[in-house]
């Protein structure tokens, strides 16, 4: 089964560092709205999507062994709101899912907004990938976001999983950040691409990490064998991410987890009992104020699954 076979794969990738596959990792689909800009060849759009869709599923971003329906299966979606002299500005929304254990379900793992996606592209512009240079922004914020992606996925399927693939995200950042790239800088924005790295590579929210393998592999893993052991997990990862904004309440981290499973929480507490729909609602309230009315859906009656 294919969230079993990267259990095994992340645990394999983790212990030995290495694989012999050559399997590319991303399955991405790749679209560009551009119905903001009026006045141009709406050709040069095209053929950047083409090329972003071509980097990000041919690229070979790590030397773990994949199998074909074990790609991680991700999404991004640019808004470009400026257009002159080449240089494309906007935002990008990017998702990313893994499959849950024992059935079709699949579960959202990442969904984040950058709205600082700023870079030079000429149309039919090769995009080049190299791990030592900076080659462009634009090959640059490709990298860091696949690399984010894997990293995220891997710590979903094992303990820290991710640690090589967010290594090579922190390079990415050092080489844009020497380059002066927009986007990139430390401590300039608290959701820009630095604070991102930073939210699941630093000391004081490091707890994210442990709530992604938590929820992932004990949480909803578990649920296709035990409905309720699973969901226990489930709420434990909700103290963690409680702990989490004790400590950094203003940490992109805990919108990026309320972006991807506030909704998923909702529904998973649809079949809890009352005590534990309030104790996971008293958790969740203090972290995401602004959300009472998703929240208070975790207290309504039972629904399905």
């Amino acid at each position: 089964m294919r969230g079993k076979g990267r259990y095994l794969l992340a645990v394999v990738a983790v212990l030995l560092g290495m694989a012999s596959g050559r399997a590319q990792e991303l399955k991405c689909d790749v679209e560009i709205n551009s119905q903001q800009i009026q006045n141009t060849s709406k050709e040069v759009f095209t053929t950047l999507q083409q090329a972003i869709a071509d980097y990000m599923n041919t690229t070979k971003w790590t030397d773990a062994q994949f199998s074909a329906n074990e790609k991680i299966e991700c999404r991004m979606y640019f808004t470009i709101t400026k257009y002159a002299d080449n240089v494309m500005s906007g935002d990008l929304q990017v998702q990313s899912s893994r499959p849950v254990y024992n059935s079709s379900y699949t579960t959202t793992v990442l969904n984040f907004k950058d709205t600082k996606i700023e870079f030079t592209y000429q149309e039919n512009e090769p995009l080049v990938y190299s791990e030592t240079t900076m080659e462009s922004n634009l090959t640059a914020i490709l990298n860091f976001y696949a690399f984010m992606i894997i990293g995220l996925d891997f710590d979903t399927f094992s303990p820290k999983g991710g640690d090589p693939y967010y290594e090579k995200a922190a390079n990415v950042v050092r080489l844009a950040q020497s380059a002066g790239e927009s986007g990139w800088k430390a401590f300039e924005d608290t959701k820009n691409r630095s604070a991102v790295l930073s939210a699941f590579t630093e000391g004081n929210t490091s707890g994210i990490r442990e709530i992604l393998y938590d929820y992932h592999r004990r949480g909803l893993d578990e649920m296709a064998l035990s409905m309720d052991k699973g969901r226990a997990m489930v709420t434990k990862t909700m103290e963690t991410l409680k702990k989490v904004h004790e400590i950094a309440p203003m940490s992109v981290c805990l919108s990026m987890w309320k972006d991807a499973k506030l909704d998923e929480i909702v529904n998973i507490y649809s079949k809890a009992g009352m005590t534990e729909k309030e104790k996971v609602y008293d958790l969740l309230y203090p972290i995401y104020p602004t959300e009472q009315t998703r929240l208070k859906k975790i207290k309504e009656e039972e629904k399905d699954f």
